[in-house]
């Protein structure tokens, strides 16, 4: 429980940019204050899971991946899987998915923060029941000419795309208009 006080904290002190973060907001609050295991796979109703906004230093593009899943380009990110330290999952999971080493948080503040629908899926040959994700993003920043690299078993490629063509390659109408072009503002 301890674990989920520091969480607790840190979306309490954020200032929602507009109305679907203040929903999610009181939502993400409610789930962390009456239910078990938000922070583990274990809620297979609701759990937490982080999402990285890799930018390069001239903050004109972002490090998507094409995520096996949804078959689509999208920001990197996974689960928390019972770690609190919400920042530090962000830069694993940005390392991880796109074969970064240097990647460093532009601020330790939460960048966004979203509740996201998850449909039924197959992932390693195991049905998962549709369910949220409780979702914090944290704005991080790359060189966009160190060496990138997919990692087969969750996406088929990396690559930075300039803000303006985000739209051209997301297929997944509801983040494009509702989270990343939130986040590129």
């Amino acid at each position: 429980m301890k674990k989920q006080y520091e969480i607790i904290n840190q979306i309490l002190a954020y200032k929602p940019y507009n109305e679907q973060e203040k929903a999610d907001k009181e939502l993400m609050l409610r789930c962390l204050e009456t239910m078990p295991d938000v922070l583990t796979r274990d809620n297979s109703v609701c759990h937490f899971t982080v999402s990285s906004w890799v930018v390069n230093k001239e903050r004109t593009k972002v490090l998507f991946a094409y995520h096996n899943i949804y078959n689509s380009w999208a920001w990197l990110g996974g689960h928390a899987d019972g770690e609190s330290d919400l920042l530090k999952v962000a830069v694993r999971e940005a390392r991880e998915e796109s074969g970064i080493t240097n990647v460093a948080p532009v601020t330790k503040d939460i960048y966004s923060i979203e509740v996201l629908t998850v449909d039924g899926h197959i992932k390693r040959g195991k049905y998962v029941s549709s369910h949220l994700h409780l979702n914090v993003t944290y704005l991080l920043e790359a060189d966009e000419s160190e060496h990138i690299a997919a990692k087969p078993d969750e996406n088929s490629a990396v690559r930075w795309i300039k803000f303006d063509e985000i739209n051209e390659k997301s297929t997944e109408q509801w983040f494009k208009d509702n989270i990343y072009k939130k986040l590129c503002r």
